[in-house]
Order: structure tokens, then sequence, then C-alpha cells
């Protein structure tokens, strides 16, 4: 192959892929977005009483799941499939795959009280995939 037939290739291969290297879906309907081991953003801040959309926009699924601990007092749990506590969050995704938020899908959760809320991505926690939503007035 000479050097302009493997320059256009090379060219064309680049254009070719360069969708596919696009870290996620830019549409703006959802606040958090989820690529293969992170949430992008890590820290998010809101209001209280926001609406948080996270967003798979990888091929991976993801769970969101709140860390039982570091749930401010008299906040809501919160967790993609709807559990109660991180341990049942945990359980149901070891033993079925529960809580999990496929390509594309959505999970919101509102949050009224004041505070950091960490959590996690329960399938790749051990890649680091964890973030933190804060909760507080304009005002504080």
């Amino acid at each position: 192959m000479d050097r302009r037939a493997f320059l256009a290739t090379g060219g064309a291969l680049a254009i070719g892929l360069s969708g596919c290297l696009a870290l996620g879906d830019d549409s703006g309907d959802y606040d958090i977005g989820m690529s293969d081991s992170r949430f992008l953003p890590k820290e998010y801040r809101v209001d209280p009483g926001t609406t948080v959309v996270w967003k798979n926009t990888s091929a991976r699924a993801h769970t969101v799941t709140a860390y039982d601990a570091s749930v401010p007092d008299g906040a809501a749990y919160f967790a993609s499939g709807e559990y109660d506590n991180e341990e049942a969050a945990r359980e149901d995704w070891f033993e079925s795959g529960g809580g999990a938020i496929y390509s594309g899908g959505t999970y919101t959760h509102t949050f009224e009280e004041p505070g950091a809320y960490p959590y996690v991505c329960i399938p790749h926690e051990a890649d680091g995939m964890a973030g933190t939503i804060v909760v507080s007035s304009e005002s504080e």
C-alpha cells in the first residue's frame, strides 16, 4: 500500500470512529451521565427540592446506589430499583442484576434535605465509579 492510500484509509477510519469515541449523549435531558466507569460530573450541586436525572450514556449496565451510612439524617434513601437500603440493593444486584440501568435508561430522585449524598455504581465500584450530590440553598 502506498503512503497516500494508507493516509486516506487512516483518515476515513478516524472519521468513522469519531462517533464511537464520544463521551455520551449531549441531548440535555439529564443531569448526570454514566460513562463506562464514571459518573459525569462526579459531583453535582443542587438546591433542596431538585430532582436529579441520571442517564446511562454508555453500553454497560449501571446502578445508582446511595451509601446508607452517608445519607443525611431525615433524608430519603435512594437507589435505582427503588430499594429501601444499600444492603438490599447490593444483594439484588449480585443475585439477579437488580437495579440495573441499561444503555439510554434513566433514574431520577428528588433531594429534599441539605447535605452531601455519596453514591456508587455497584458493578463498577472497584473501578472508582462513585459520585456525590451536594444539596444546599444558594444562601448557605
